[in-house]
């Protein structure tokens, strides 16, 4: 069997808000609680398992998701009209713009936890890009 990645536990301040935010802007379902997390599965079977952790500080992490076209036009949609400040940079110094890297788009936001979520619509390195990431 090849290697997949199956699920990973996202740290968040609230599971369920987490979990709800990032599913409304991917358009996504929030599944049934399990234990202390809270699911999102993705179309290519990873779970990101939202947990909550009280009382203590989150290290940030970054979450990137491939879409489709139509997909990055509804979220991107979303995000706008949910006031959500997005980014074309992951350094978020370019507020308000997306990116045309590797012949496609993206964009950077936070989630309520202060991860750093990325939706792009071609694979890094899918054609030449002279732009930095």
């Amino acid at each position: 069997m090849p290697v997949e990645l199956n699920h990973t536990i996202v740290h968040a301040r609230n599971n369920r808000e987490s979990a709800e935010f990032l599913a409304s802007i991917l358009g996504l379902e929030v599944g049934v609680e399990w234990g202390p997390f809270v699911p999102v599965a993705t179309s290519n079977g990873v779970t990101l398992d939202f947990a909550s952790i009280p009382g203590e500080s989150i290290t940030t992490q970054h979450y990137a998701f491939l879409v489709s076209d139509e997909e990055f036009d509804a979220a991107f949609e979303r995000i706008r009209r949910s006031g959500i400040t997005y980014y074309a940079d992951p350094h978020m110094k370019q507020p308000d713009e997306i990116n045309h890297h590797h012949g496609g788009r993206g964009l950077y936001f936070l989630d309520p936890s202060g991860h750093g979520m990325e939706i792009i619509t071609r694979p890094y390195r899918s054609v030449p890009d002279t732009q930095q990431r």
